[in-house]
């Protein structure tokens, strides 16, 4: 037996580029009360790990692991879990922002953030679902309370949320319009879109109005010309913060509920997600898997903003286990 047993790990001294990111041995994590061991197979690489890579944004904290999709198999289980066994497979989203450290062999935390995988799946599809997917899921329905026959326009409708939210709202019965650019058009259709328009060649604000709902994670001006086309009483959900004023106000005149959403650990929306998979409307497009060992040029992928999906790290197999 081994007392104080390793796992190999992607982690970061600094901040920065790629590059900060090295493969390294650190202890192997004890599930606590409530909380479950999880030998870690495939894990899905987000935005927002880029983004913690090269800056503290939330978190400040040295050397990191990042990483907060998980699909793998419950190694052990801590005092008081009932839901999990040793031998489970499960997949789920690990607190965000502070529960990061799924790019890892291991990852320890609470049981209820994991659901069972559904077996239709393999880890890879797995992996690369849960905070993209709970993403869209708590923007579309807890957040704006889409229903049945509601128009909602979807930004980026190719990228790595955009092309879950497709799904899910088709999945709600509405009537979604999705933005992309033309050579992705096809791929958007295909997800259920009823409308696709190119960003490229058309403002979206010539081409559709009076939506329901507007997803957006890309801000910037884009969001603030889809205040225009947002029906009053209608509702736009945004992934990053507003920090002008001025967008605020025009929110305030044009009638719309304006919010900013950060995704949160959801063992009910984790469920639902589930659901959405076995049923066949939801599946995520994998663009590229890397090895664990690889996740640098992962991250640099990612960066280049032409991924169609998502990308995925794949852990199993990437070296014995300490």
């Amino acid at each position: 037996m081994i007392d104080n047993p390793t796992m190999l790990a992607i982690s970061q001294d600094s901040y920065g580029t790629p590059d900060v990111l090295r493969l390294t041995r650190v202890p192997r994590p004890v599930p606590g009360p409530s909380q479950i061991l999880v030998a870690v197979k495939a894990a899905g690489l987000n935005p927002t790990d880029w983004k913690h890579r090269s800056g503290p944004l939330f978190l400040n904290r040295l050397p990191l692991v990042l990483g907060w999709d998980v699909s793998g198999v419950v190694e052990a289980v801590g005092y008081g879990v009932t839901i999990f066994k040793p031998g489970d497979e499960v997949f789920g989203m690990l607190p965000y922002p502070h529960g990061a450290g799924s790019h890892a062999e291991f990852v320890a935390a609470p049981a209820r953030s994991f659901v069972h995988k559904p077996a239709g799946i393999d880890h890879v599809q797995a992996g690369a679902l849960p905070l993209a997917a709970l993403t869209a899921y708590q923007a579309l329905v807890d957040t704006a309370g889409v229903t049945t026959g509601q128009r909602v326009l979807v930004h980026a409708a190719a990228g790595g949320v955009g092309h879950l939210a497709v799904q899910i709202a088709k999945s709600l019965g509405a009537h979604v319009v999705g933005t992309a650019s033309a050579p992705k058009h096809d791929f958007v259709r295909s997800l259920g879109a009823d409308e696709v328009i190119d960003y490229r060649t058309t403002d979206f604000r010539d081409a559709v109005r009076d939506v329901d709902m507007v997803f957006d994670p890309i801000a910037g001006d884009t969001r603030t010309r889809s205040l225009e086309i947002v029906r009053p009483g209608g509702t736009l959900v945004s992934l990053l913060a507003v920090t002008d004023p001025a967008e605020a106000k025009k929110a305030a005149e044009h009638r719309v509920r304006m919010e900013t959403m950060l995704v949160e650990a959801d063992h009910a929306g984790m469920r639902a997600v589930a659901d959405l998979v076995v049923s066949g409307a939801l599946r995520a497009r994998v663009d590229a898997v890397f090895p664990l060992t690889e996740a640098a040029a992962a991250h640099a992928a990612g960066e280049t903003n032409r991924t169609t999906g998502k990308i995925v790290l794949l852990v199993e197999g990437t070296t014995p286990q300490a």
